[in-house]
């Protein structure tokens, strides 16, 4: 989950969150071992966060590839200039 800053980018909070929805999500199928990716936004505010992303794979050591895929990679820079805080749980199922 990611709060996002007021602004970054010369964009506003709303703008960057779809931004990093769609960034996230085209990666759908371009990565081995990645089998589903959701990005949420929130739409009530009030101190939530802002952006949630869900993601499976098809085991523990595809995170790995996940997280250092090229096309991954290339989004972080993005993302990391819009977050103020981020918050994270990989677990097994």
């Amino acid at each position: 989950m990611w709060k996002l800053k007021d602004e970054a980018h010369g964009n506003d909070k709303a703008t960057n969150a779809k931004m990093i929805k769609e960034s996230l999500e085209a990666l759908d199928g371009k990565i081995e071992g990645l089998m589903k990716i959701e990005v949420g936004i929130d739409f009530l505010g009030e101190g939530n966060f802002d952006v949630v992303l869900y993601s499976e794979l098809s085991k523990k050591e595809a995170l790995d590839t996940y997280q250092n895929h090229p096309l991954h990679q290339a989004l972080l820079p993005f993302i990391r200039e819009a977050v103020s805080d981020r918050k994270a749980v990989d677990y097994e199922a």
